[in-house]
């Protein structure tokens, strides 16, 4: 299972509203088998960028999840785009990387990319950043550990998001979701249903249906967490707290997030090394 050296590092309160999140894994001298170098990921609206500083991985073509890219991208830093399915991959031998998970709205007012074409992407990141972007994730490369990455990140990010002016709220896709909705809605161009939709596809990549989708994924997911071990815990008390319509509902969704079904996820978070990436957000 997961040592100290997988760990998720959440941003200070000034970039909550940018920075979701930065997850760091490294396995070298850990001896894990094939099976415990694989990695499954939900799907999501975040977009990322993500250093390899030893390793690589590679896309596995499994029913149900994201379709591998037509040629293996392996760069000093990738971008992904927000994804739609989950995804699956495995790591051909050790490896040490630093994931850095943003809202995409932020990105694209930090940057000008534009994500409605990068949805279920992944790219060699210096083809698409602009150039003072290109010069940090150069420098991020080029840092010695992950503390220095850490404090290149906040010192590059932190007066660029100050600059904007905005203010958004904090670390739940709920909140964030609500906010976007509401800024699309204020808007000064155009408020008709079909305008407004077409303004949060422009900034975040997905419809609003696919937000409020992990919005509940995310809900029942701490739901979960917080039920552990509670005398009578059951899916159907979990899927009405989480605004599903019903279990069926809370079913269907989770698999279509995830590749499992509700029970199978949770078993499996708590006994495969390869769903390390769920148990770092409990």
């Amino acid at each position: 299972m997961d040592d100290e050296r997988t760990r998720l590092w959440l941003p200070p309160l000034a970039l909550a509203g940018c920075v979701r999140a930065v997850m760091l894994r490294d396995t070298r001298g850990r001896g894990l088998d094939a099976v415990q170098r694989e990695n499954y990921f939900p799907a999501t609206p975040l977009v990322s960028l993500f250093w390899w500083a030893e390793g690589s991985s590679e896309w596995l073509a499994t029913p149900g999840f994201s379709v591998p890219p037509p040629e293996r991208r392996h760069a000093p830093v990738l971008f992904g785009g927000p994804f739609t399915l989950p995804s699956h991959t495995r790591n051909p031998g050790e490896m040490c990387a630093f994931k850095l998970l943003m809202l995409p709205d932020a990105f694209t007012a930090l940057t000008g990319v534009a994500l409605d074409r990068h949805v279920n992407r992944i790219v060699d990141a210096r083809e698409l950043l602009p150039p003072d972007w290109r010069d940090w994730a150069e420098a991020m490369s080029a840092a010695p550990d992950d503390a220095a990455r850490l404090q290149r990140l906040e010192a590059f990010l932190l007066p660029r998001w100050q600059a904007l002016g905005t203010q958004r709220p904090g670390h739940r896709y709920a909140d964030w979701t609500q906010a976007l909705a509401v800024r699309a809605a204020t808007s000064a161009a155009g408020r008709s249903l079909r305008q407004l939709e077409r303004r949060i596809k422009a900034w975040a990549g997905v419809p609003m249906r696919e937000l409020r989708a992990v919005s509940r994924a995310e809900t029942a997911f701490y739901a979960v967490a917080a039920a552990e071990g509670r005398p009578g815990f059951n899916w159907a008390d979990i899927a009405a707290e989480a605004d599903y319509a019903d279990q069926s509902h809370l079913c269907r969704e989770t698999r279509r997030l995830t590749g499992f079904s509700p029970e199978e996820l949770r078993r499996r978070m708590q006994a495969e090394e390869a769903f390390w990436a769920y148990r770092l957000w409990r």
